[in-house]
């Protein structure tokens, strides 16, 4: 009787309530680092100024802008709410990949991989990220799920829901469309082994031939509904991807080419723990070479992508390791095959001890997102200085105003309206359709007037003043001299008091 209600227990419960579970816990202990605020920037700003900005220089994460704007603006923007969608999108991706390891392999394989997804320390990292990776990677598996289903039994509804699943995909995070690589070596695969099935049931009766119609469907049916359904997929996705490529040399001018020591250290990127990513690469291994004909299809998920990105990259610059967050569930379907040949307690101890690796960068995670930690930025603790020093009158100047710190950004975000004025700001970043503000040619003109100046720097500074550059600088060091510092984690803020 236990053991009939274990089996009733659906196969995506308990991967999907761990990854909710993990995902939840200090989902807003870490404040939000830049890539964040820029999806707050985006996300918060009215349709037009949102649809500038795509046109300017983020096209490729327009449309999950488009979306966090409308959840942010029945959940307001707090630091869950801006990263509680993630978190059930990595619940939801637990929850499918156990799904589709129960339809390719069995019960077992499905929950030990969800499971085992659940526990990386990358599941809770990109779980609790306000980015489209999680969400990408909830799409990722249904698209391929809902592919599966279509090559076992090709209906119309199920290709139909395959199409919508892959334009979500498409729309989300471009780079994840080289999943198509590995449903098309899927695609044509099923129609080879059908070629000869056909050939078969062409000396079969009548009576034969319609009881096995939905075993062995046409060579060319499934290829046939396969392309058919990429047709919405291009039609909506070819012309953001038109656009995002010539917003390319803006958007990933930090981004430098790929190197062959790259692949080597993708499993620690997107498992963020060089440990867990072997654990995971050699139970990975173990498992594709124990899975035999069900093997290639999460095997090529992974590959596909991965070397796509790499060879892409050694001629633009576009590898990124957190773009390929939507592997790893394909890598835990094949992990979950080496371990379901286990017993099932030791299977069990095995994703319990490669959790307990995690831990490390478990804890780090929840202390900040900054990659590598220590470019950490406490946009915090400065916005709480200047919110208890403020008087009426203050402005503030920030140096550097254009750089992908997004230091205005950090302390928008935590005044809000508290915040003083901006003395330097010629033109918002809505206004512009840009990530970054304008500020005016003339600063002592913009200065006129200001008694005291809130300095804000990137990088610890002896002597803040100093390093400010250009007329900023200049105009800065003639009228005003400094009155206090407060070095924080990346960051220095300074008190300006006008001379005389």
């Amino acid at each position: 009787m236990s053991g009939g209600r274990l089996r009733s227990v659906p196969v995506w419960l308990a991967p999907a309530t761990v990854t909710l579970l993990a995902t939840l816990v200090g989902l807003d202990a870490a404040q939000p680092w830049r890539d964040e605020l820029a999806t707050w920037s985006a996300a918060t700003r009215e349709l037009g100024g949102l649809f500038r900005l795509a046109g300017t220089i983020d096209a490729a994460t327009g449309p999950y802008y488009l979306f966090m704007h409308a959840w942010l603006a029945a959940a307001g923007d707090s630091v869950a709410a801006l990263r509680l969608p993630s978190a059930l999108a990595m619940a939801a991706t637990a929850g499918l990949t156990a799904v589709l390891g129960h339809r390719l392999w069995d019960a077992r394989v499905g929950t030990l991989a969800g499971l085992l997804f659940a526990v990386l320390p990358g599941t809770s990292r990109y779980g609790q990220e306000a980015r489209p990776y999680a969400l990408a990677s909830a799409l990722a598996v249904l698209s391929t799920l809902l592919l599966v289903a279509g090559l076992q039994r090709p209906t119309r509804r199920r290709w139909v829901g395959y199409a919508a699943a892959t334009t979500a995909l498409g729309l989300t995070h471009l780079v994840a469309l080289t999943l198509l690589a590995a449903h098309a070596v899927a695609v044509l695969a099923r129609t080879v082994r059908a070629g000869p099935a056909a050939s078969a049931d062409a000396g079969r009766s009548d009576g034969q031939r319609s009881a096995g119609k939905r075993q062995s469907p046409a060579p060319g049916r499934v290829l046939g509904y396969w392309l058919a359904a990429l047709v919405p997929v291009a039609v909506a996705v070819v012309p953001l991807a038109l656009v995002a490529s010539g917003q390319r040399g803006r958007q990933l001018d930090w981004v430098d080419a790929a190197r062959p020591g790259d692949l080597a250290a993708l499993a620690g990127g997107v498992a963020q723990s060089g440990v867990v990513g072997g654990v995971l690469i050699g139970l990975a291994a173990l498992g594709a070479a124990r899975a035999g004909r069900r093997a290639p299809l999460p095997l090529s998920c992974v590959l596909a992508p991965v070397l796509l990105l790499f060879l892409a990259g050694l001629a633009v610059p576009l590898w990124v390791p957190r773009y390929l967050v939507f592997v790893v569930p394909f890598g835990c379907l094949l992990a979950g095959a080496a371990l379901a040949s286990a017993r099932l307690p030791a299977a069990l101890a095995v994703v319990v001890l490669t959790g307990l690796l995690g831990l490390p960068e478990q804890a780090a995670l929840r202390r900040t997102h900054e990659w590598p930690r220590t470019a950490t930025v406490d946009y915090r603790a400065t916005a709480e200085i200047i919110a208890a020093g403020r008087r009426p009158g203050d402005a503030v100047v920030y140096s550097p105003r254009d750089s992908w710190l997004f230091l205005d950004l950090g302390l928008r975000y935590h005044l809000g309206g508290r915040i003083p004025r901006d003395a330097l700001l010629a033109e918002g970043q809505e206004r512009r359709g840009d990530l970054w503000a304008a500020e005016c040619d003339r600063p002592a003109e913009c200065l006129a007037g200001v008694d005291r100046v809130w300095l804000v720097l990137a990088g610890r500074r002896s002597d803040p003043l100093a390093a400010v550059p250009d007329a900023k600088g200049d105009a800065l060091r003639e009228r005003f001299t400094l009155s206090q510092v407060w070095p924080r984690a990346g960051v220095t803020l300074a008190l300006l008091t006008r001379r005389g």
